[in-house]
């Protein structure tokens, strides 16, 4: 029996070699663009992607801390993602206890809708937002790009939080509420420590969707430009073709850190919430 056991842990430790190899191949895949991305913001080419590179420079590195214009779409991306990621946080954590914890007529309907915008195709969600404004004519300005960007970003939040007040055991609320706390007090003290890993995730999370979002950005920005649309445009000039690939890194770099943030956040409140019943 002992050896049986011990043939059967010694076969689950050791994964075929087709999924490894899967596996491997997959992670290729997905961040071999991004390896490829650093090595050209290295080169001294300044028109083509030339391989192997005719050199190996740092310039382009100082050159982009010297671009004014630059760093103010950085900022204006930075502010925005902010915007969207504090209205998500509030209407999405809203409307997940909404869901939750009541029972009305078109409930489900709520939900799916609160979810479409995420689905939907990034165009569509632009040209429909483009259209209201310019009915309401409301001018294109840093608070349209926030609306825009809360309508997807407000998903993230909604669906980590709502996950997780269905892990959550009702009993808790309602021992609060016979012990004679209010509905305020119930939600500080006993709703939102089961909910606080979850809404910071749906957040980051939010921040990072916000921060490199570029169609619906295109048709609610106006004028203005966020980095997203500096890098575009860039692109259309071959000689600083480095340069934008210095501040791909640099976006990659921004986004990783909310993800890998809100990644853990995800575990370490998993494994501490309670389970419902």
């Amino acid at each position: 029996m002992k050896r049986s056991r011990l043939a059967r842990s010694n076969s689950r430790r050791h994964a075929p070699l087709a999924l490894i190899l899967s596996s491997v191949g997959a992670i290729l895949f997905l961040n071999l663009p991004f390896l490829v991305v650093i090595l050209y913001s290295l080169t001294t080419d300044e028109r083509t992607y030339s391989f192997p590179l005719p050199g190996i420079t740092l310039k382009w590195f100082g050159e982009a801390m010297t671009r004014a214009q630059l760093w103010d779409s950085v900022w204006l991306s930075m502010r925005v993602a902010l915007g969207a990621t504090v209205v998500a946080i509030i209407l999405g954590t809203l409307a997940a206890m909404a869901v939750n914890n009541s029972r009305f007529f078109g409930r489900e309907t709520v939900s799916f809708l609160v979810v479409l915008p995420i689905a939907l195709p990034g165009i569509v969600t632009g040209i429909a937002l483009r259209s209201a404004i310019s009915l309401m004519d409301i001018p294109f300005s840093f608070w349209t790009i926030v609306i825009g960007h809360a309508t997807f970003c407000i998903v993230t939040v909604y669906n980590n939080v709502i996950a997780r007040l269905r892990r959550t055991s009702g009993s808790l609320i309602e021992a609060s509420m016979d012990l004679g706390a209010n509905t305020f007090q119930t939600f500080r003290y006993v709703v939102l420590p089961n909910i606080i890993t979850a809404l910071l995730a749906g957040g980051m999370l939010s921040f990072a969707l916000s921060f490199d979002e570029i169609i619906v950005t295109t048709f609610t920005a106006g004028h203005q430009e966020t980095l997203p649309i500096w890098i575009l445009t860039q692109l259309t000039r071959p000689r600083e073709r480095p340069l934008t690939n210095v501040v791909a890194v640099l976006v990659v770099v921004i986004m990783a850190i909310p993800i890998l943030l809100a990644n853990r956040l995800t575990q370490e409140g998993a494994g501490t919430s309670t389970p419902g019943e």
